[in-house]
This record gives C-alpha cells, structure tokens and sequence, in this order.
C-alpha cells in the first residue's frame, strides 16, 4: 500500500490488506499520509481519509453531500436500492435529513430507551436459557444476531411469526458474493416485499409501536400520536420515505448491534483479566461498552460523501463529486487522539470518539445500540463465568467487507 494521493498515483491503492488485517493496514495508511486513493470493493475508487482530526471535521462538513445526485455523472458504481428503500437518512442532506430525523429521533431518547432496559434483559435471559444446557453455543447466531432482532421487531410492532432472516439479507448487501449476484437481487426484492407488506399490515390493523405512528404521520399528521413533535399539519413522509425509514431502523439497529456484541464478547476473551473486572464490578459495562466501540467497532467507515465542490482534505485536494470515504476504525486507533490505540483501556479519555459519527448524522440509535450491548454482555458473563472460545483463536473469520467490522460466527463453550 505505497501509492498516495499526494504522489498522484496512476492507480488507486488495492485494498485487500484492509480485509485481510485492517487495524495494521489503516497504521501505515496513517503514517503514509492522511488521504489516499483506493480501489473499492464495489468498483468505486475513492478517497479514503484516515486521520483522526481529517475524519472527524469531514464527518460535519456540510460541503460533503450523503445525497448520490451529488456523485460525478457516471463515477458512482455502487448498488442501488429500489426508491421505497433508499429514501433514507444515510443518503440525505438538510432540510429532508432534518425533517425525517425530526420524525423518529424521540423514539430514541435516553430516557425511552431506558425504560426497554428490562424487556432487553428478558430477552437476554430468554436465549441465554435456550443455551445453558448444551453447553456451548455460537454467539452470533444463538445470541448476538437473535437479541437486536427481537428488541428492533418489538419496537416496531413486528409480529412474531414475520420475523425474516435478517443476516441472511444483511450478509448479501453488505458482504455480496460476485460469484452469485442474483443473491443481492432477491435479497433486495424479499426485503421490499417485506417492508411493504408489513406496512400495508400495520396501516390495516395500526398498534402501539413505532412504525404505526410513523404510518399516521404520513397519511393523516391531524390525527394520531405526533411523534414530529411539530403539532397537527407538521412534517409528512411520502411512501419511500416511511417504508425507506422502516427499513433503516430495523436493518442498521439490527446489523450494527450483533457486531458490536460480538466484537466486544471476542475483545473480552482476549482479555481475561478485564472480563474477570466486569464480572467483579458490572456497573463498570456501562463505560466500557464505548471502549469496545472505539477498540473494535462494527462500522470501519462512514457512509461515502460526494464533495459539492472542490475541497481540501489533509492537504489534499478532492474534486466536487467524487466518492469520500471517512475511516471511523483508522480514526478511532489514531495514536495522535488515542495513545497507546491498540491497547484495549476501559479507563482511557473516550470523550470524542467516532465509533457513532458525529455531527447532524451522528447515529440516531447510540442509546438503544449501548443498552443493549451493556445488557448482552452483562448477562451473558454472569450467566456463564467459564466462558471460552471452542475453536483455536485463529481460526475465527470475519466478514470481508470495507463496510461492516463482525464476526461470521463465534463457537464458545464454558
């Protein structure tokens, strides 16, 4: 990984080491310089930004669009949704960003959030039960995909007998296999099928959850729960936007959430003595979970931007249009923010880090993404002081996907 932006490369930089073993990648990216030319695994080159101070004002830049209409005519290559999933927040700029988010964001205030803490510990206990008498378990699939899959349903109001195989869809958006590109296709067709299927559903039989709010405000804001908070004739939704919206909570509560536990579970039992400390003092999980965020976090880049003009990043200039990418996990193991970054310290300086964004698009669902990550451990170490990996350390895979830092599975015993 030698070519940088400033020597002007001929060809982007390959990012096969950043699959391969991205914290040690991203290091020399950072030492070599803070912005560099890459060759994405979508097809996409791009910009990649990789120092702590770079990501996180280009993080609250307004000069950089989430919108694609913003993307050079031709330069983005990427995927794309069907309009009923892609009119949401990570592809939209103020005043509809605002808006939207307006609709939605008290849902997930500390205070809302904190009264779930029971039933998320219900759930907790619930799968945990399902495990103790085997005796072993794989964490991702009995535990960590399964607890923010049912917290995210019921908040919606998601009936039980609906509830889809997420990580199959999450695994072909995020991790598509080239060899079988119908497989992005059908997970995208079930996913809008289901999407509009259930809303149809909950506008025919409305309940007390979320998404039926949400469906009030667009087809009648005079009536019903106001959750825009702006009173009778406020903010409306279109049918994208609410299906978009839909679609969004579920699938980033869902595939951030079950890699943030499963990260920091496989932190934990690298670092037994720190896992015997949280076991011995559970209050301390609550500040410990950023710590995990900051160490190893389920989201390695934020979502691309598109300059609306020429810029200037790091001393390097990136022409209006072109797709920036804002490496949160670089960032985050920044030794000029963090010292000693590698190192896993509950007790380091957390304020500021970057694992949730920051700005206007900071993630809407920190609270809810904390609690249950602070409860799934909590439990889980409780429940079972033995805990231990069933498989020799390196034989441990994670998905290969710039986008998505997790675990495609994690075999305990105790």
């Amino acid at each position: 990984m030698q070519n940088t932006a400033e020597t002007g490369p001929d060809a982007p930089i390959d990012v096969t080491p950043l699959l391969d073993d991205p914290y040690a990648a991203y290091a020399a990216l950072r030492e070599a310089g803070p912005v560099h030319r890459i060759a994405g695994t979508d097809g996409n080159p791009a910009w990649l930004v990789t120092r702590y101070d770079d990501v996180r004002r280009a993080l609250a830049d307004p000069r950089l669009s989430l919108d694609k209409r913003h993307a050079t005519p031709g330069g983005y290559r990427g995927f794309s949704l069907p309009p009923a999933l892609d009119a949401n927040l990570l592809n939209m700029d103020p005043p509809d960003h605002t808006r939207i988010r307006r609709l939605v964001v008290k849902a997930f205030t500390p205070g809302r959030v904190d009264a779930l803490r029971e039933p998320v510990r219900r759930v907790a206990d619930d799968l945990l039960d399902a495990m103790a008498d085997k005796g072993r378990a794989d964490l991702i699939a009995d535990y960590a995909g399964p607890l923010p899959i049912t917290v995210i349903c019921d908040l919606l109001g998601i009936p039980q007998n609906d509830r889809r195989d997420f990580l199959a869809w999450s695994d072909a958006l995020i991790t598509p296999d080239p060899s079988r590109p119908h497989l992005m296709k059908e997970a995208i067709g079930s996913m809008l099928e289901f999407y509009t299927g259930l809303i149809a559903t909950k506008r025919a039989e409305p309940g007390d959850d979320l998404l039926s709010d949400l469906i009030a405000v667009r087809d009648d804001p005079q009536s019903g729960d106001d959750v825009s908070g702006t009173g009778p004739g406020g903010d409306r939704l279109t049918e994208d936007e609410l299906t978009s919206l839909a679609f969004l909570i579920l699938f980033a509560g869902y595939e951030n959430t079950v890699h943030l536990i499963g990260n920091a579970v496989l932190a934990l039992l690298d670092h037994p003595e720190q896992l015997d400390e949280l076991r011995r003092n559970p209050a301390e999980l609550r500040p410990a979970v950023d710590e995990f965020l900051r160490f190893d976090g389920p989201a390695p880049l934020a979502i691309r931007r598109f300059p609306k003009e020429d810029i200037e990043i790091g001393g390097v200039r990136i022409p209006a249009g072109e797709s920036v990418l804002l490496s949160i996990a670089s960032a985050n193991r920044d030794p000029g923010r963090f010292p000693d970054p590698d190192t896993l310290d509950r007790g380091r300086d957390l304020s500021g880090h970057l694992a949730l964004g920051h700005g206007i698009h900071y993630c809407l669902g920190a609270p809810l993404a904390r609690l249950e990550a602070e409860t799934a451990l909590g439990a889980l170490i409780s429940r079972f002081p033995g805990l231990r990996l069933d498989i020799p350390r390196g034989e441990l895979r994670h998905r290969r996907a710039l986008r998505a830092r997790g675990l495609i599975s994690l075999p305990v015993t105790w």
